[in-house]
């Protein structure tokens, strides 16, 4: 065996610090809710999968759907270098309203969806999401499963969960607000 093979010790359980942040984060609001729905890809990027993201989770808020992210920091031990932040120094949160929604399934696993997407650009083109910014994603329908929305893009603000210290640096929760073309344009042009 050479130095750098891993070896799997099934017995050992893996350093989850960043991934507990964000989830006992989420337990302050949802103190009940130890078993969110969760989406996850089957292989994770660190394993050679497509998707960037280990999962994003929904957390029931009544009359709305908490979703968010995992994976744009750092959800196991630290690796990078910038000793203040955790990976990229943020996770994408939503707020889903049940409101006329046909089906609560599909359209929460086609937010997972979309925020594996905005994680993927983030990732190639190195580009952190901040507060208070504009994501436009070029469409004339809406985002959500039936295009019947006209949700075609989104401003970002904060989170009301705000900024956490993890074990890995500092993480902010960036929320995706869904906005219109009509919406956006003024901010395009």
């Amino acid at each position: 065996m050479t130095e750098n093979e891993l070896i799997f010790d099934p017995n050992q359980t893996p350093c989850m610090d960043g991934w507990n942040a964000i989830t006992e984060a989420f337990l302050g609001l949802y103190p009940n809710q130890v078993e969110p729905k969760h989406f996850a890809p089957e292989l994770p990027y660190a394993m050679g999968g497509d998707d960037p993201l280990d999962g994003v989770s929904a957390y029931d808020g009544g009359d709305f759907w908490h979703i968010v992210s995992y994976g744009l920091s750092e959800l196991y031990a630290k690796e990078s270098e910038d000793k203040e932040l955790s990976g990229m120094g943020f996770e994408l949160t939503l707020k889903l309203s049940k409101n006329g929604l046909s089906d609560e399934e599909a359209e929460l696993e086609n937010i997972a969806a979309l925020m594996q997407s905005l994680a993927d650009l983030c990732f190639e083109q190195e580009d952190v999401i901040s507060p208070y910014e504009y994501i436009y994603t070029g469409q004339e329908e809406g985002v959500d499963t039936d295009s019947k929305s006209k949700i075609c893009g989104f401003i970002t603000l904060p989170d009301e969960l705000g900024t956490i210290s993890t074990p890995n640096g500092k993480l902010s929760f960036v929320k995706l607000i869904g906005v219109t073309n009509a919406e956006l344009k003024p901010v395009l042009d």
